[in-house]
């Protein structure tokens, strides 16, 4: 069963004119992008920077909206004003890139997880709530008095992730979400993203440049190049047995160790 697709997006922003009276360039991002993501299935959207996979993430999610085209959310269209998608909101958590810019540093850690129940308006003991979201991603729930800059790496990324789990979402979106961890840190991190997988049965969509985390996680892959879909499959196929030449060169690039 397909949870969220994507149907002909187009994203494109404009550019500032050259002269007063020049028409208005503007730069595509996405070019008529075509997505099904099953219930679920764990999917890796990889290519270069600028390749248009985060800003694919964000229109799945209902962060921008597109040009043309359309995404739904079990069959719902995403589309219209941040209180229009309140439904949407409440079926997805959004972990981001660097742990550190993406929490509060005046908020606790509490706090930060605590967010969704406030602005979804989740009913509840909310202390309980979070004490059992931090104790869920492997944190002592006392840490919840500390500050972001209190807590290491790993630990300010786990409280993302229990931020992002703590409203029991069905979708997980993950924007390069290991990639400023340190490699000890990752492999934490990508196991407590498989337990909750597994236990939880959610739905989780990577948008990642390491391919061996591709490799070790994701069950299919969707390879992107310059605001395109250049090819997607099941993962041990694709990176096995790439078709498209830019999927090659990818693989091509990843550095490996010499030979003994």
């Amino acid at each position: 069963m397909s949870l969220l697709s994507a149907q002909g997006l187009v994203r494109e922003y404009p550019l500032p004119r050259r002269t007063l009276f020049s028409p208005r360039e503007v730069r595509p991002a996405l070019r008529g992008v075509d997505l099904e993501v099953q219930e679920g299935a764990v999917v890796a959207v990889i290519g270069e920077s600028g390749s248009g996979k985060s800003t694919l993430a964000r229109l799945l999610v209902g962060l921008d909206a597109p040009t043309s085209g359309s995404a739904t959310f079990d069959g719902r269209a995403v589309q219209g004003s941040d209180a229009s998608l309140r439904w949407l909101r409440r079926q997805v958590g959004v972990v981001f890139q660097d742990p550190y810019s993406s929490l509060d540093p005046r908020m606790t850690a509490g706090r930060i997880v605590a967010e969704p129940l406030r602005a979804l308006g989740i009913e509840g003991d909310r202390r309980a709530l979070v004490a059992a979201a931090l104790a869920d991603v492997g944190l002592d729930p006392a840490l919840a008095a500390r500050y972001p800059h209190e807590l290491s790496g790993g630990q300010r990324q786990r409280v993302a992730i229990a931020r992002a789990i703590i409203h029991g979402p069905r979708l997980l979106v993950g924007d390069e979400p290991l990639s400023a961890l340190d490699v000890a840190v990752r492999a934490q991190i990508l196991d407590l993203l498989r337990r909750l997988h597994a236990e939880r049965g959610l739905t989780i969509v990577l948008v990642s440049h390491d391919l061996g985390l591709v490799q070790r996680f994701a069950q299919r892959v969707v390879v992107m190049r310059a605001g395109e879909i250049v090819e997607e499959g099941e993962t041990a196929s694709v990176l096995a047995a790439p078709q498209h030449p830019y999927t090659r060169a990818l693989l091509a690039a990843v550095p490996r160790l010499p030979a003994p």
